[in-house]
């Protein structure tokens, strides 16, 4: 005969049973990534040692890039094995006619194909990008075939430009492509050095001084240990920021695309940050 349970039994195995169901879901929840929200329409994390995605938000999306492109710019200028050194008079043809953006550089002043490719990078100026792509030898026309030609030998096969500066919406990629071409990129040292200086001042004509500050405020923020740094914006392709930085003792590739807001790139390499940091503090793995 089947002996009857006592009332107190019963309540004491229920509350046993709530308490290995709420052990279990709390296993489970350690074990899992907790989601962070973005505001960029397109996010990649890479670990740039592995390739190991760390964190993919529609990272084959293709969308303009804007002047996330002067690292394109820097590379084939750099690669050209041009004199840096060589003096670069600014014309009419540098001047941003599509989108009519501001610039400090007047028509006619000189600078050193160095100083324009440090300004292009660290305070992506428009006019000193478009000066390099014309002074390339064949001018603006095969220095974009030079671009194209890097792209495709990178295997970005998502990436197509039509000018040496951003400021067209035609130049686009994915974030699967761009975290490649940070990769390349972060192997010259001159990028790596001009992208991420806070601030530089330059020689117009060699006479007048000019500072430049980098438009990438989170280079000046301790926090941050970055390798390399480009920021990009036009209406089409919102805020872009690109970044080769080091967080949790990993190096990291960051590419934050079509970011709506003024400080929403920031803000969101920010939650990246403390996500990446979290987890790895918590031993998780994604």
């Amino acid at each position: 005969m089947q002996r009857k349970l006592h009332p107190l039994e019963g309540i004491v195995a229920v509350f046993a049973l709530v308490f290995v169901l709420a052990l279990t879901i709390g296993f489970a929840q350690a074990g899992e990534i907790k989601k962070v929200v973005l505001r960029s329409n397109a996010a990649l994390v890479i670990d740039a040692a592995t390739g190991e995605v760390v964190m993919d938000k529609n990272g084959d999306a293709v969308t303009p890039i804007a002047s996330i492109t002067k690292l394109m710019t820097a590379i084939v200028t750099l690669e050209s094995g041009l004199d840096l050194q060589a003096p670069v008079a600014l014309t009419r043809d540098d001047v941003d006619l599509k989108k009519g953006s501001r610039s400090r550089l007047r028509t006619g002043v000189t600078l050193t194909r160095d100083e324009l490719l440090l300004i292009a990078l660290m305070a992506s100026e428009n006019r000193a990008a478009a000066a390099l792509g014309r002074s390339y030898p064949g001018g603006t026309q095969a220095f974009v075939a030079a671009m194209n030609e890097m792209a495709a030998e990178l295997g970005m096969n998502d990436t197509h430009f039509v000018d040496p500066t951003g400021l067209s919406p035609k130049n686009v990629s994915s974030a699967h492509d761009l975290a490649k071409l940070v990769r390349a990129a972060h192997g010259y040292p001159t990028i790596r050095e001009y992208s991420t200086r806070d601030k530089a001042t330059v020689l117009l004509s060699g006479k007048q001084k000019m500072n430049y500050r980098n438009t990438n405020g989170l280079v000046r923020n301790s926090r941050w240990e970055i390798d390399l740094s480009k920021t990009g914006y036009i209406s089409e392709a919102g805020r872009c920021l690109v970044m080769q930085v080091r967080l949790a003792s990993k190096d990291l590739i960051v590419v934050l695309l079509d970011s709506w807001g003024k400080h929403s790139r920031v803000g969101d390499a920010n939650r990246i940050r403390t996500w990446v940091e979290t987890t790895a503090a918590a031993g998780i793995k994604g």
